[in-house]
């Protein structure tokens, strides 16, 4: 049974990366309908300014956190006040295709669905000199949600997901504890209230640069972040993986 339609905020956490960010306002700007909202978390030194002329059209509303905080608190900060239904989150490197937010919402039209997600291309690229982006290689994730892989790699980044958002806050959003992997737990957590739904197709790209990723991080802290996720979530021991990585070996299982 489908429900009213569905409204979405946009939340997306950015740092310093304004042609990057202008990009991915670009790919909001091209989905149809229009999310309600855009929430931005400006954690730069300098505020956003002219990446936000990418998108005239999209009722934006910039926040600006007093420090610089790891991803979760800059979404968690993104999300407060949000008025939408829903939240779709979009890392300021990534982009999404057209269609994207269409596609959540036809998910999220049924009311037993408290948080959906699309397929996803990885991709490899290098910024030129110029700030344009080539593509060097891409590697496609499409799985139905798998409790098993997720045991192991959390194979599905916030770019491609819809959440509701009264499960997110029930949830308490993403636990600020986690400098890394609080999008794995966060969807861990999801899962108890709601089994992820796989809207299949890509509509969206999840960009990498041999610099500047979080998930090509590996220091102490990381792996201090994956024990307690596993000892929380009741996973067996986590290596450090890129996301690169991962997105091979969630293809490989498919």
């Amino acid at each position: 049974m489908n429900g009213p339609a569905v409204s979405f905020a946009v939340i997306i956490a950015t740092c310093d990366r304004p042609a990057l960010l202008a990009d991915a306002l670009r790919s909001v700007s091209a989905q149809q309908p229009a999310p309600a909202e855009v929430r931005i978390a400006d954690e730069g030194a300098a505020p956003v300014g002219e990446s936000l002329t990418a998108s005239p059209l999209l009722e934006l509303t910039i926040v600006r956190p007093k420090a610089r905080r790891p991803a979760a608190a800059a979404r968690n900060h993104a999300a407060h006040g949000a008025r939408a239904d829903a939240l779709a989150f979009l890392d300021d490197d990534d982009r999404w295709l057209p269609g994207h937010l269409a596609a959540l919402a036809r998910a999220l039209a049924d009311p037993t669905v408290g948080i959906a997600y699309t397929d996803v291309a990885v991709v490899r690229e290098r910024i030129e000199p110029d700030g344009s982006r080539t593509e060097l290689a891409r590697r496609v994730i499409a799985r139905d949600w798998d409790p098993e892989m997720m045991r192991t790699n959390g194979y599905l980044p916030p770019s491609v997901w819809g959440v509701r958002r009264w499960l997110f806050e029930r949830l308490g959003g993403f636990d600020e504890s986690f400098r890394y992997s609080e999008d794995w737990d966060f969807l861990l957590r999801a899962a108890h209230e709601s089994i992820p739904h796989r809207v299949p197709g890509i509509t969206a790209e999840v960009r990498m640069r041999d610099q500047g990723g979080l998930s090509q991080t590996r220091d102490p802290e990381r792996q201090s972040c994956l024990d307690r996720l596993s000892e929380r979530h009741h996973l067996p021991p986590l290596e450090i993986r890129t996301f690169w990585e991962v997105a091979a070996l969630a293809a490989s299982a498919s």
